[in-house]
């Protein structure tokens, strides 16, 4: 994905906010990389090279700039546009694959050998998915170290980090300051939660369609698992543990609070918040492209900065849309510590099974057995055609395609003129009321 450098300057000289996360500024004369909107004097234009990544940016010597937080802002929309290997690639490493399993399982998840998914990331992005995965971590330790009052050992091992050494060496490369000076420079600006408890903003490109989403999660909430007033709230199974998610719109972020049984499961439960809120969506450039159309228009006029709702697991989501609800509701786990009105975990694969027929019994089995893995690292036409394999009709696939990859460009029903609206038909259904 390489960088229009001209593009890309003038958006630095404009200090122009809507394309921080789609790439990166690095200025060889301080060797500091920022975002785009970077308050800082613009640097002269001989002076500065553009990445794609804060990865890229890392490998080739630069270190964040501390005046605007280059890593804590909206990532590229890029990923969800792009079904093809980087983009699967970047989907399941922000959701910690590489902490968990090594290059070796991204690698097994994608159907690749090892060797070609690094030269594909190195040629697309200039990263290698170990430089990637060490700039989540980075990222993920330094949530940690300004959020919370943990030690700087737990936290390094939460983070994904071999050794302390590893740790202390990486946050003073990539951020030019010492964990020590993170977290006094955290206290002065808020004050810190305990361990288990981590409280963040989640930043998102305006304008930004809250009720929108929180109507949709209404209509889908399953008691006990979830809780939407005018916020949301729901329990989460994760790799590691179990948390709960509380989130709530605010006019330039939402604000997050997270309760985690294992704090090495916080990088993956922000990837998966942010997808399941759309986060990382470019609106004005779906809002421009479908507003041109005249039936579409006084909809998006009205619902400006729409967003596709996204999904925490994808086994989830499947089993939630083949299941009725009343089953559902009395086949989860109780959360190990309630919090509040969330009290119970999505049920397992291998319940849902035990307790249903046909397809939803043939799906859940193989969920449970580990033949069928939905995660957001899918090929779309693999995963398409497995799950018709099964017996599950085209258009309720089509709706995981759009909900668990993020795919953008789904037309759930057929409607007059919907070519036209490419590549955003997911958000025209959207739109529409067509997704339910």
């Amino acid at each position: 994905m390489l960088v229009d450098t001209e593009r890309g300057y003038r958006a630095v000289a404009a200090r122009d906010a809507r394309f921080d996360g789609q790439f990166i500024l690095a200025v060889r004369t301080t060797g500091i990389y920022c975002r785009p909107s970077c308050p800082a004097t613009t640097p002269k234009r001989r002076n500065v090279e553009f990445y794609a990544t804060a990865a890229a940016a890392q490998a080739a010597g630069y270190r964040a700039c501390r005046r605007c937080l280059p890593d804590a802002v909206p990532g590229s929309p890029e990923w969800n546009l792009r079904a093809d290997l980087a983009g699967r690639a970047m989907r399941l490493i922000s959701d910690g694959v590489v902490e968990r399993e090594g290059v070796t399982g991204l690698a097994t998840r994608l159907g690749y050998s090892e060797r070609h998914v690094t030269r594909m990331l190195m040629a697309e992005l200039g990263a290698s998915p170990l430089a990637l995965a060490r700039a989540h971590r980075a990222h993920s330790a330094r949530l940690l170290i300004e959020t919370t009052n943990m030690p700087f050992a737990d936290i390094a091992f939460a983070s994904g980090f071999a050794s302390i050494r590893q740790f202390n060496d990486t946050i003073r490369a990539v951020f030019a300051a010492t964990p020590t000076q993170l977290r006094v420079g955290a206290h002065r600006r808020r004050p810190t939660a305990a361990a288990g408890k981590v409280s963040l903003r989640l930043a998102f490109r305006k304008p930004f369609d809250a009720a929108g989403l929180l109507d949709f999660f209404r209509r889908e909430a399953l008691p006990g698992v979830e809780s939407v007033t005018d916020r949301y709230a729901r329990t989460l199974r994760l790799p590691h543990g179990t948390a709960t998610a509380r989130l709530i719109s605010m006019p330039d972020h939402i604000d997050c609070t997270l309760r985690l049984s294992d704090m090495r499961d916080l990088g993956s439960a922000v990837a998966r918040l942010r997808r399941l809120f759309d986060l990382d969506a470019d609106p004005c450039a779906v809002d421009e492209a479908l507003a041109t159309d005249p039936q579409l228009a006084p909809l998006v006029a009205n619902r400006p900065g729409l967003r596709l709702p996204g999904s925490v697991d994808g086994t989830e989501t499947l089993l939630k849309t083949l299941v009725p609800q009343e089953t559902l509701i009395n086949l989860g786990d109780p959360l190990p510590q309630p919090d509040g009105e969330l009290t119970t975990l999505f049920p397992t694969a291998k319940a849902i099974a035990e307790n249903t027929t046909g397809t939803p019994q043939a799906v859940a089995t193989a969920i449970a057995n580990g033949t069928l893995d939905i995660h957001v690292g899918s090929d779309p036409q693999t995963l398409t055609e497995t799950l018709n394999s099964y017996g599950v009709k085209q258009k309720t696939t089509n709706y995981i395609l759009m909900r668990v990859l993020g795919a953008p460009d789904i037309m759930l029903s057929e409607t007059a003129g919907s070519e036209s609206w490419s590549p955003w038909r997911s958000y025209a259904s959207m739109h529409l009321d067509q997704i339910h």
